[in-house]
């Protein structure tokens, strides 16, 4: 049976089966957790992201990890919110963490750290998009252990305030 944690910290020092990148369409690396992820794994990450034809909001592709020290990454691409309605955000965001989780399953991942997906410059309230992660992964991520990554403080401090039980 999985679990759900969330801590703060710095997702590219995750140990384990995979982390999430909240990436662009492109693939080819961008700013944030993207651009972290990009640079720790190094060029070999960019490279075969290039040959995967870039990937739509709201799904999942994998790579390998390189220099980090996850074995995949698992690219998905979340909505910029002040693009679509709050019903689309919800179903677009579930997505990207439902397709990740059927993603790592298929790579036989037991387990993977997501960050806050879309959260940052693509604007998702930060409460909400806890919200939509947490559920989604209680949903569908019943035989991986997941941990929510959180870089920003103050996301971090919501989840402390709102979800203390998978709080570390």
């Amino acid at each position: 049976m999985g679990k759900i944690r969330i801590i703060s910290g710095d997702i590219t020092q995750f140990t384990g089966d995979a982390i999430v990148n909240a990436a662009n369409e492109s693939l080819l690396g961008g700013g944030g957790v993207d651009g972290a992820i990009h640079r720790a794994a190094g060029s070999g990450l960019l490279k075969e992201c290039a040959t995967l034809g870039g990937c739509r909001t709201g799904e999942a592709k994998i790579t390998g990890g390189y220099n980090l020290k996850a074995r995949f990454v698992i690219h998905t691409v979340g909505p910029v919110y002040y693009e679509h309605s709050p019903e689309e955000n919800r179903v677009l965001l579930q997505n990207c963490y439902k397709n990740s989780l059927e993603v790592a399953r298929k790579n036989e991942c037991h387990s993977v750290a997501f960050p806050l997906i879309s959260a940052g410059v693509y604007g998702y309230p930060k409460e909400e998009a806890l919200s939509v992660a947490i559920e989604t992964i209680r949903r569908y991520g019943e035989d991986i252990d997941a941990v929510l990554i959180l870089f920003d403080r103050g996301a971090y401090g919501i989840a402390r305030e709102k979800f203390i039980e998978f709080c570390d």
